[in-house]
């Protein structure tokens, strides 16, 4: 190589040491700009939950309940009334005190959850089976403070509660949103005191929406979240990361007793409306329709000729009824109420009775393949409304203590039974016959008097059957476990 070339080639292999040098020396800084720039974001977001708790936390009490219960079952039959593995309604641990004597007719337990300030002056909401039949409400508030409580009004079939403490004091409390606004995957904070631990804070996400047929409620429209909440959350706020309400957390489904990833949170809208009517009148009143519904299936919206497997099918129309004056008939398909697109039974039934009696509603339906419109003017629920049918079978097991209810699709894979096995026990009455046999919430009827039942048709053929004042022989399934209860009919 002559001396010409030697000095064009190294001026350049020194230049392009130089760039990848440069170039080498440049990327560690990159990679470390980036990493303080993905942290400052963590940061930020841990931060803003933070900031969020940090404001709410104050307005979120603990609520103790005491109760006296009028009979003390035996060692062999004692039944604990806030244990229920179904509903997991989170008093915390319900326990016999042991500083107050017991009489034979007579005895004492105590109870906890949670509940969030939504005015100034001391109204709290929470969950009616929070406070459902408390002698005494203690409300300890941040800082230690307790607070006798007040209910306002109760209504068990939402499930929500209004007590009130009045100390003279303003009191932080918590704005209340708009759960109709909230949407799937957004994040979520649930503060509460589960298992006795005050302003216990969890974070999550929405899972779903318009959760209905849990068999928890009578009216059921909850927010699914992966928040974590346990026994004692009960009636604490859902709140949204601009710190509103936009849930009452009641209940989580479980096999354990614990947390495992599902929780159901009452939408706020719904409560708000509660919650007006027991400040006002201290009950609700809902209206009705005076219709049967059912749902639309892909075969049914063939049938019917409809564009979208939606609405609520008419199945009958009960006579002097509202819909009966307003023009409803067998067949129809309501698709709309009020303006808004019906979805389905549930999501009908709900609007329904969260109207106010009186008002009149605008319904779109269709009839024989053609829209047409109706004003209809609901009415106040009649008192004998029940939650499960009104029948012998079912007034026969509301003495003993159980609602019953047929198993859905969804509530038959989410507790690991199959279509058809039997009744599902949708609530256990505490003290009652069924609670002191050990009979809970979540367990399943697979055989009445030695005769296999299905639903509550069968169920009633052969109840039918049976003379009256006799001992009724079930065959209970809990879980991978059935067992033999004689319960008798007084």
């Amino acid at each position: 190589m002559n001396r010409v070339m030697r000095k064009r080639i190294l001026p350049m292999t020194f230049s392009l040491f130089l760039v990848f040098w440069l170039g080498f020396a440049w990327l560690p800084t990159a990679v470390i700009a980036q990493e303080d720039d993905n942290i400052q974001l963590l940061e930020k977001s841990a931060k803003a939950f933070s900031s969020v708790v940090k404001k709410a936390g104050p307005a979120v009490v603990h609520v103790r309940v005491d109760k006296t219960s009028e009979k003390v079952p035996s060692l062999t039959d004692r039944f604990e009334p806030f244990d229920d593995p179904f509903f997991k309604h989170f008093f915390g641990p319900s326990f016999k005190h042991p500083s107050i004597p017991q009489s034979p007719d007579r005895f004492q337990s105590q109870a906890a959850g949670s509940g969030f300030l939504i005015s100034a002056d001391g109204y709290i909401l929470t969950n009616n089976h929070v406070i459902d039949g408390a002698d005494k409400i203690t409300v300890r508030m941040e800082g230690g403070q307790e607070l006798e409580g007040k209910v306002i009004g109760a209504d068990p079939q939402s499930d929500v509660a209004l007590i009130k403490i009045s100390d003279g004091l303003k009191l932080p409390y918590l704005p209340l949103g708009d759960s109709d606004e909230l949407e799937v995957g957004e994040w979520v904070i649930a503060i509460g005191s589960p298992f006795g631990l005050d302003r216990t804070v969890t974070v999550g996400v929405v899972s779903a929406k318009g959760r209905s047929r849990m068999g928890i409620n009578e009216y059921e429209n909850f927010i699914q979240t992966d928040a974590a909440i346990n026994p004692g959350n009960s009636g604490g706020p859902l709140l949204n990361i601009h710190g509103e309400v936009i849930g009452i957390n009641t209940a989580i489904f479980s096999r354990s007793g614990g947390y495992m990833g599902i929780g159901f949170a009452i939408p706020v809208n719904m409560a708000k409306t509660v919650k007006g009517q027991l400040l006002t009148k201290g009950k609700v009143t809902r209206s009705w329709l005076g219709v049967a519904i059912q749902d639309i299936n892909e075969d049914l919206a063939r049938s019917f000729k409809l564009t979208r497997k939606s609405g609520a099918l008419v199945t009958e129309v009960s006579k002097d009824s509202p819909a009966e004056k307003g023009g409803l008939k067998k067949g129809d398909v309501i698709i709309s109420f009020d303006g808004k697109p019906v979805i389905d039974v549930t999501d009908l039934r709900n609007r329904v009775a969260m109207t106010s009696p009186g008002a009149k509603i605008e319904l779109s339906l269709v009839r024989n393949e053609k829209e047409r419109q109706l004003t209809v003017q609901v009415e106040e629920q009649p008192a004998a409304m029940t939650r499960v049918g009104g029948g012998p079978d079912q007034q026969l097991f509301q003495k003993m203590g159980m609602s019953l209810q047929d198993l859905t699709p969804e509530l038959a894979r989410q507790f690991g039974y199959e279509m058809g096995q039997g009744v599902l026990i949708a609530g256990v009455a505490p003290g009652s016959a069924a609670a002191l046999a050990r009979i809970q919430a979540g367990s399943l009827i697979e055989e009445v008097n030695r005769q296999p039942v299905t639903n509550l048709k069968d169920l009633q053929q052969v109840l039918g059957q049976a003379g009256s004042g006799q001992d009724v022989l079930l065959l209970i399934r809990s879980g991978n476990r059935s067992q033999y209860v004689v319960i008798g009919v007084k």
